[in-house]
């Protein structure tokens, strides 16, 4: 971080003021407006989900704060200074699968680093070491369809944090895994980051997800036009095991309340999809 930033107490991230407007699928010719007004900071160190219908430009938001898309108002900083073009203090765990199906564990997880110049024989030992901090270490040869969906998903994990970006961006990472599965790679990210205390911006639309491992939640309202309507802090002690702060009085405390707010939004939201597949 710049020491100017840093005496500053900089975000790592702040969205201000930020709307995307799109040409409509619908309706050509017509414009949409998926985010409106949307203020959003994290600072270093911080972990922020943020969670809302389906269809609230969660993963607009998450685009938009790695420079994948420009905003249509407002501006994007990154510790202090003007975002332009990819936001290179970034990396990026996308919902989808990420590694390349003809390449190894070992050689996805240090592409990266290859790409950025690194000698193969360098990225390919710091790759190695961080498959073994994921429970990945004797895995190395198998290529992603020989790897199980827990598994291709600590692959992609290593993929983003070998490369040790300031900032962290997720977009519901674990969403197609088993529960079982999930809560170990939730408690994996979880130690991962207390280890090394990155900002991460996390999108999920599962509430319990978002309470179990975050500092602070922020709730989006259904779209159009869709905005920050609510943020929580989650005054939980660290650390934290995902399957055991659920059965706590403050965290079925923080529940109620978030989804108390949420609730009215995650009906709208519902019903627009109903119009839209009638």
């Amino acid at each position: 971080m710049p020491a100017s930033a840093e005496a500053a107490g900089e975000p790592a991230l702040h969205l201000a003021g930020v709307a995307c407007t799109f040409i409509s699928k619908d309706a050509p010719g017509q414009r949409y407006t998926a985010v409106q007004e949307v203020d959003l900071r994290v600072g270093a160190g911080e972990f922020v989900s943020v969670v809302g219908p389906t269809g609230c430009g969660k993963s607009t938001l998450l685009n938009v704060a790695a420079g994948l898309l420009a905003p249509s108002l407002g501006r994007v900083a990154v510790f202090g200074e003007p975002l332009v073009g990819l936001n290179r203090r970034a990396g990026y765990m996308f919902q989808a699968e990420s590694l390349m199906p003809w390449r190894t564990a070992l050689a996805n997880v240090a592409a990266g680093l290859e790409f950025r110049g690194m000698p193969a024989r360098q990225a390919q030992a710091l790759a190695q070491e961080w498959l073994g901090r994921v429970g990945l270490a004797g895995f190395g040869n198998r290529y992603p369809h020989q790897m199980s969906g827990g598994m291709r998903k600590r692959a992609s994990l290593a993929q983003v944090l070998v490369l040790d970006p300031d900032i962290i961006l997720m977009d519901e990472p674990f969403s197609a895994l088993d529960i079982q599965t999930r809560q170990l790679m939730e408690n994996e990210v979880l130690q991962l980051w207390q280890a090394k205390r990155k900002a991460v911006l996390f999108i999920t639309h599962d509430l319990d997800e978002a309470i179990a491992m975050s500092d602070r939640v922020v709730v989006m309202s259904a779209g159009p036009a869709s905005h920050p309507m609510g943020e929580f802090v989650i005054d939980i002690e660290r650390p934290r095991d995902v399957a055991e702060i659920k059965m706590t009085p403050r965290f079925r405390e923080l529940h109620a309340g978030i989804w108390d707010v949420m609730r009215a939004e995650v009906l709208k939201g519902y019903q627009q999809q109903l119009q839209k597949t009638a």
